[in-house]
């Protein structure tokens, strides 16, 4: 007999129902984080930051939860879309940056060994500088993402003074890399700002439940053809026939087709100027 058993210690830990979020589309989280690694990776390449990021891309962008068990660098906290965005990111990535911002050179000098770096107020300054960067990519993500525009969403991302992040708060892992250096950035959101992203994500699945397929048979297009008048002549008339000859002929009822299928009798009316038909009846 064979028996199956699963390993824990590979097995992804499991997700924890939040009761606030029921109802709210957090499956779609994915999708707002691959519009994200889009926008980071134009972001990057674009005028002040490209002088700061040089050759970093943008490997991977996700959203979880903060677990609190990730080695941090400090807070910095930016107002942004609406709510406030708190942005840290790994010390190997930041000494990378300012080398290749004031070093020989990007490339030019292996990586920086953190471990025998001081911390200077060039670095902090910096640090500033890139979390303003990346929290106003995802400010402007989550604004062009949600069904209205405010004076709030459309300020500047500005520095300000907050609480870190708790345990349990949404956060973007982002990873990036500039060759054989790989870290991470986190940007926390609040309270406001997820709960925009999901009004953001439900807007489109809300417009689907806002107008609904018409039925089938309201969408489903079939041509009709009007038969105004027949008449039977014979062979001998209709090769007599010359330009200018007038054949009367006297309208009645005429005949709708579907195809070759006869389907109504109609009445045959004048309507400014064109003829319409009226009064349907089944042929039955």
């Amino acid at each position: 007999m064979t028996h199956l058993t699963s390993s824990s210690t590979n097995a992804a830990p499991p997700l924890v129902l939040d009761p606030a979020l029921l109802g709210r589309p957090v499956h779609r989280l994915p999708q707002f984080a691959a519009q994200l690694r889009d926008d980071l990776a134009v972001a990057l390449r674009q005028g002040a930051n490209r002088r700061y990021w040089g050759a970093f891309v943008v490997d991977a962008v996700d959203v979880a939860r903060l677990d609190g068990n990730e080695r941090r660098t400090r807070w910095l906290h930016f107002t942004g879309a609406g709510g406030v965005l708190a942005f840290s990111l790994e010390r190997k990535v930041l000494l990378q940056v300012l080398n290749n911002r004031y070093g020989r050179g990007k490339g030019s000098e292996p990586a920086v060994d953190e471990a025998l770096v001081k911390v200077t107020a060039t670095e902090e300054r910096l640090a500033v500088v890139l979390g303003q960067q990346i929290a106003a990519a995802v400010a402007h993500r989550i604004a062009e993402n949600v069904p209205r525009v405010d004076a709030a969403a459309t300020q500047p991302v500005e520095a300000v003074t907050a609480p870190n992040p708790a345990r349990g708060a949404w956060v973007v892992v982002v990873t990036v890399r500039e060759g054989e250096v790989e870290g991470k950035l986190w940007i926390a959101l609040d309270k406001h700002l997820i709960s925009d992203v999901l009004r953001g994500l439900a807007s489109e699945r809300e417009s689907v439940k806002r107008a609904p397929a018409a039925p089938l048979a309201q969408r489903m297009q079939v041509a009709l053809d009007g038969r105004l008048v027949s008449k039977e002549v014979t062979l001998g008339a209709l090769f007599d026939l010359r330009v200018g000859d007038v054949i009367p002929v006297s309208l009645h009822r005429a005949d709708v087709m579907l195809e070759d299928s006869r389907l109504f009798t109609a009445a045959v009316t004048e309507h400014k100027g064109k003829l319409c038909l009226t009064s349907f009846e089944d042929i039955e």
